[in-house]
């Protein structure tokens, strides 16, 4: 039913940019927030971001702040990563989610739909 298909992620130098888009499908009910985790070898899943659908509120990690930028689009039920600066420890699969709840936008249970993801690798 629902789908989303993340795209964007790739191979950069540490200080470099990638710009990661998620699209989303059969997302016909409310969303009530979009965000971005990722994953690394031997790690858990960990939050990113996350934007609020209907006002458009970002919410950062600490490690993303300053240089990551979340974005979305209504019309085309897309949201966007846009990642500077990027340091080797951010290399991970990137997993985009969405949730039609109000729970906690900052933990992978609060999301009910997820990407296959996206492989980020930053060299040093």
């Amino acid at each position: 039913q629902v789908q989303l298909v993340e795209s964007g992620g790739g191979l950069v130098q540490a200080g470099g940019s990638l710009r990661l888009s998620c699209a989303g499908s059969q997302l016909t009910g409310n969303i009530y927030s979009m965000g971005w985790f990722r994953q690394a070898p031997g790690k858990e899943r960990e939050f990113v971001s996350a934007i609020y659908w209907s006002g458009g509120t970002q919410y950062y990690a600490d490690s993303a702040k300053g240089r990551f930028t979340i974005s979305r689009d209504i019309a085309k039920t897309t949201v966007t990563l846009q990642m500077n600066s990027l340091k080797a420890e951010d290399t991970a699969v990137y997993y985009c989610a969405a949730t039609f709840s109000s729970r906690s936008y900052n933990y992978p249970t609060s999301y009910d739909y997820w990407g296959q993801g996206t492989q980020v690798t930053v060299s040093s």
